[in-house]
């Protein structure tokens, strides 16, 4: 008997040690979380709508994670359409698998779960995830995403007294169905509805343009104390402007790189882009002070109703915010003023990153560029009959079957590999073309914008470094005013109507990449690609392999598994049964 129980008791401890890479690695912790995304009713705007929220919330719960954690998020899906969220900023170093969009992984299905795992590898900074699916991100299900810093690296400030996320976008009365109907159609969005900040409609400042009974957002805070706010736009297509009343807002930190710090009164948020500031609490308190959050580079006394109002309250706080909003830059119909702001901002290269070596130690300004891209866009054209959007000429469409699972399984056929490096010169076409990055290849990209509105472009696995952009058409002769010491390294970097941006990718990162517009209604429509960057030495070195629980869709849809209980309890309650494995274990021992 006491034989077989010290056989038992072996046994089961070699079952719970099994589980126990699910939650932890012999490296580096492990953060965990279950989303439970679904639709809830929400009135941001004063008017019943549905939104997508997490585990009820709107916006979803920020995920709060340090340097080189593994970041795990259980998501079960409870919509009813596909789908997959993304991490915007996050470089998935390794793991293109774990991206979130179609280019790299198959949907989730309604009712399904599905369990993301990822570690946030030598990153730091500011970011948010979203749903990456149709128009999602239009009805909500984002969040904020931190990653701070290890204890050991030095960071060039002092500790702020609180980290408060601040969620701001432009927003539609009508849910993302209803907007995918409308582009469908043929037809442009119109006019957003409003906007919001942290998933809250405007503060009643004025009885005619705000109507009665509206939440708000407010930040309480303490006087004197000094708060590092982090602010995302995670709007669909309007490029917004940032003011706290009578605050100077102090520059420190953007998707992940730390910024040399200059203060601005004001500062131009566009889609998908993330800032982060430290604040003083410094002024008398006499009354609460408005934060504002409006449209940019719009008729604004057309616009005036989109515009996001909250509170910043201190605890001495003697009254409400009360008297007209803090002025916008005065430069409705002159760019000027604001692409100068964005010149200004400029990487700190003597501050350590992620790692305790400074920023400014890789010289990106002294690599030889490899290969040259000149991505254009063009205002919304017809192709077979269909509104799409193009770069370069060319209209996305998304694969079946994911680039690489096909990749994985050599599917044929799947996507073309023919991205040309300049725009088409005929016609333009509906294609999955991808461009073909060179492993350890020094990339330049120029983004031309010929459109007449604001555009923002997002390469997901990275941060590339923004060296240059002016108004009209780039030339050879325009690389001789790049920044080639302190551009600001980032994901997202917006392109001015008539203008071009350019940036420089180190092509380190092994995997299938996501390259495109942020503006919603754009990328629905066809404005992107991918840059499948491949290793001909294959090793997990370079590339982490591809994940036991991938799902399959496409040509490879015969390999997925129905998901049953056994998979639901892998999920859902390995933590459970490890529990009573071991409650198990310590009554044989005892």
């Amino acid at each position: 008997m006491a034989t077989s129980s010290i056989f038992l008791s072996f046994l089961l401890l070699c079952i719970c040690i099994s589980f126990l890479p699910i939650f932890t690695s012999a490296e580096d912790p492990t953060v965990s979380y279950k989303f439970e995304v679904s639709y809830i009713t929400a009135s941001p705007l004063g008017v019943p709508q549905q939104v997508i929220a997490i585990n009820g919330e709107f916006p979803g719960p920020t995920i709060n994670s340090t340097t080189n954690n593994n970041v795990v998020v259980n998501v079960r899906n409870k919509l009813d359409e596909n789908l997959l969220l993304t991490w915007a900023g996050v470089q998935q170093k390794r793991s293109s698998w774990q991206d979130g969009v179609l280019g790299t992984n198959c949907p989730i299905p309604p009712k399904w779960n599905w369990t993301y795992n990822f570690q946030v590898k030598d990153q730091i900074g500011s970011y948010f995830y979203f749903p990456s699916l149709n128009l999602q991100r239009a009805s909500g299900g984002f969040g904020g995403f931190v990653i701070n810093p290890r204890s050991v690296i030095p960071v060039p400030f002092d500790t702020p007294a609180g980290d408060i996320t601040v969620l701001i976008g432009d927003w539609y009365i009508r849910n993302h169905t209803a907007l995918r109907k409308a582009l469908d159609a043929g037809h442009d969005l119109g006019m957003p509805d409003g906007v919001l900040i942290n998933g809250k409609g405007p503060y009643r400042y004025n009885d005619t343009l705000v109507p009665d009974g509206i939440d708000h957002e407010t930040i309480n805070v303490e006087p004197g104390k000094t708060y590092r706010i982090r602010v995302s736009n995670v709007g669909v297509s309007t490029s917004l402007n940032f003011r706290i009343q009578n605050h100077n807002l102090l520059l420190a930190e953007s998707e992940g790189s730390y910024t040399v710090q200059q203060n601005y009164t004001s500062l131009d948020i566009h889609v998908g882009q993330t800032y982060s500031f430290l604040i003083t609490m410094d002024q008398n308190a006499s009354s609460d002070y408005y934060i504002v959050a409006s449209a940019r580079f719009v008729n604004e006394s057309r616009w005036q109703r989109v515009t996001g109002v909250g509170i910043l309250h201190y605890s001495n706080s003697k009254g409400k915010a009360s008297g007209p909003l803090p002025e916008p830059p005065q430069d409705q119909y002159d760019n000027t003023f604001s692409m100068n702001q964005a010149r200004s901002i400029r990487w700190n290269v003597s501050a350590s990153g992620a790692r305790p070596n400074p920023q400014g130690s890789f010289k990106y300004g002294s690599i030889n560029v490899t290969e040259v891209y000149i991505l254009k866009n063009k205002p919304p054209v017809t192709i077979n009959g269909k509104k799409r959007a193009t770069l370069s000429g060319i209209s996305f469409v998304n694969p079946t079957t994911p680039i690489r699972l096909a990749d994985e399984f050599k599917v044929k056929g799947a996507y073309k590999l023919d991205f040309p490096t300049e725009p088409l010169t005929g016609p333009p076409k509906m294609e999955t073309s991808v461009i073909n990055g060179t492993y350890r290849g020094f990339m330049e990209v120029i983004l031309q914008n010929n459109e007449t509105k604001m555009h923002s472009y997002h390469m997901d696995g990275y941060a590339f470094f923004v060296v240059g952009m002016g108004y009209g058409e780039w030339t050879n002769d325009s690389r001789g005013t790049y920044n080639k010491w302190d551009g600001i390294a980032r994901a997202t970097t917006q392109v001015y109507p008539g203008a071009w941006t350019a940036i420089l990718i180190s092509l380190d990162n092994v995997g299938v990449w996501n390259l495109r517009t942020e503006n919603l209604d754009s990328w629905y429509l066809g404005q992107e690609t991918y840059v499948r960057i491949v290793n001909p030495e294959k090793n997990n070195k370079t590339e982490l392999p591809m994940p036991d629980n991938a799902l399959f869709c496409g040509a490879l849809s015969r390999m997925q598994k129905p998901q049953d209980i056994s998979s639901a309890l892998r999920v859902h309650g390995s933590v459970a049964i490890f529990g009573v494995l071991m409650a198990t274990l310590s009554g044989l021992v005892l």
